[in-house]
């Protein structure tokens, strides 16, 4: 019996005891008002619920007498061993050893699919996350927003949303002429512009853009200046790719800004024109001292924004309303932004955005913003000289590692990693204790099988030790894990699930044997704990992979 079928079970017995004592006291009410939680001191049972506190005053009744007639009804329920009333109301409940043991077998035949759940079924969402510049390689910041991003679509993907992740490349404005110009002095051996961009890769890259084109000098200059800077934004895109598919990031979207600012085939309106006159249309654009400015400030913005300079010229925030409207016009009802610490000022302009056109700007765009990380010792990158490179961390790291330890902790917090600790073979490294655990369980598997263990047999009534209720109550717990983490967007939550469970694992190997002592026959306990290790195996292996982050099978 799962949580979700025991709060089923609770709802049916407490439905008919609520509406004898006041007609209508139980209206509206779903399995979901009534969620149950794990007592933190296992002699209180199972699982513990609040319900006839929260019922008491529609009722009419004393929450305790309440508790008392819902826990004498819930005893007749199969599978589960006794109720108990506590304290001003609690209901603590204790399942059978079968019910309990039986979902060591649904998490195997489950197997990857095992924590998926509905949650978010029917929200079809773009994750906009990483968008770097494609004018240098990916730093420390953007290592940080990759793990999270990822990993926040993993989970929304597990709890059965639509959802594509995507990428916004900055490649349209002056900064990409700078880029290009940077380049071009570097393939045909001039002086980097005063405002342009240095380091050892723009060398790189202008080499490749040399190789490409020998004859780059003999061009007119600004043919130069944009063959350079296109292949040069090949080349760096190229590598922001490469780099990030190493770390087991994908996106299923890479958006050009170009695309924003073309004009159609056909002659007519570029997006960003599109965009002015679809917000003029909702009644949110004015015109003052020959520009044209949307009035943010009616959606909570501290100013208005102006959205074409009075020389023609549109501004970024016309390039942001466009983009945003292509979402939408994609078929996208809800926009997730994952920013950097320096971008607190585009939360409110992007809310008042989706107001402007037309969207409910507390329902349909979300905006995340990331603090800082650091981490000790880390060396600037050779190539670019002022940045802590993703490649060069995730080599001296490794992917795991990284993947594990930047979504072990909230976005919003300020972060400094221990390289020493991340580089540990032992219990201190967080990431190694939990795929030890899962390496363990494999190698269970494996002594099983050469000692004759199979799973041929399973019977859950026999998992009684004190430490398979914990570990089994803590695999229940997996599937609402998942939905909460994705519904509040926050990584860690699994991460630190995943570490209490390796400990819970540890704890049950060191108590139970999966394998007969000396000549002892393999009994069915023996086969029914065999289910219980690989189970946990599944979850670990299933958390991990939210995470973005390999489950070895050795170590």
């Amino acid at each position: 019996m799962d949580p979700d079928a025991l709060s089923a079970a609770l709802l049916a017995v407490l439905t008919p005891i609520a509406e004898a004592r006041r007609e209508g006291s139980s209206a509206g009410l779903t399995a979901a008002d009534l969620p149950l939680e794990r007592p933190k001191n296992r002699d209180h049972g199972d699982w513990a619920s609040n319900a006839a506190l929260k019922l008491a005053k529609k009722t009419g009744a004393n929450p305790r007498e309440l508790a008392a007639e819902v826990a004498d009804a819930l005893t007749a329920v199969e599978g589960i061993a006794s109720v108990e009333v506590a304290g001003p109301g609690f209901i603590n409940i204790r399942l059978e050893a079968a019910a309990a043991g039986a979902l060591a077998k649904t998490i195997v035949e489950a197997g990857a699919a095992f924590g998926s759940n509905d949650s978010q079924r029917g929200n079809t969402i773009n994750l906009e996350f990483v968008s770097a510049n494609p004018t240098g390689p990916l730093h420390i910041g953007h290592t940080r927003w990759a793990a999270l991003g990822d990993a926040i679509a993993r989970l929304l993907l597990a709890s059965g949303a639509t959802l594509v992740r995507e990428f916004y490349i900055n490649d349209a404005g002056a900064q990409m002429d700078r880029f290009g110009a940077s380049v071009l002095a570097a393939a045909v051996g001039a002086p980097t512009p005063e405002d342009g961009y240095a380091g050892a890769y723009i060398d790189e890259l202008g080499r490749r853009v040399l190789a490409a084109r020998p004859d780059l000098a003999e061009l007119p200059a600004e043919e130069q200046l944009i063959l350079a800077r296109d292949l040069a934004y090949r080349f760096q895109l190229g590598e922001i790719q490469a780099s990030l598919e190493a770390f087991n990031v994908h996106f299923d979207v890479w958006f050009s800004e170009r695309e924003l600012h073309a004009a159609p085939e056909d002659g007519g309106p570029s997006l960003v024109d599109e965009a002015v006159d679809r917000l003029r249309e909702q009644g949110h654009v004015f015109d003052q001292d020959g520009a044209v400015w949307v009035r943010t400030t009616d959606f909570g913005d501290d100013k208005d924004r102006v959205i074409r300079r009075a020389n023609g010229v549109y501004t970024y925030f016309a390039a942001d309303a466009a983009y945003y409207l292509n979402k939408g016009d994609r078929g996208f009802a809800h926009k997730i932004y994952l920013l950097g610490a320096d971008h607190h000022g585009y939360v409110h302009r992007l809310k008042a955005l989706a107001g402007a056109a037309g969207d409910d700007p507390d329902a349909d765009i979300e905006v995340l913003i990331g603090q800082l990380v650091s981490i000790n010792g880390a060396r600037l990158s050779k190539r670019a000289g002022n940045i802590i490179e993703l490649d060069d961390l995730r080599e001296w790291l490794g992917t795991d590692a990284l993947r594990y330890s930047l979504g072990r902790y909230p976005a919003d917090s300020p972060l400094t990693l221990d390289p020493e600790i991340l580089q540990k073979r032992t219990n201190d490294n967080p990431v190694f204790y939990v795929q030890y655990a899962h390496a363990r369980t494999h190698n269970v598997a494996r002594n099983a099988a050469d000692s004759g263990v199979d799973r041929s047999e399973f019977a859950p009534e026999l998992l009684v030790h004190e430490t398979e209720s914990a570990l089994l109550g803590a695999l229940q717990e997996f599937p609402r894990t998942v939905a909460f983490a994705a519904e509040v967007r926050e990584p860690h939550r699994v991460a630190r699930y995943l570490e209490e469970l390796a400990g819970l694992y540890h704890r049950w190997y060191d108590n139970c044997r999966v394998i007969p002592l000396g000549d002892q026959p393999v009994e069915a306990v023996h086969r029914t704990r065999l289910w219980l290790n690989d189970a946990t195996g599944q979850v670990l292996r299933n958390g991990l992979d939210l995470l973005g982050v390999s489950a070895p099978e050795r170590m």
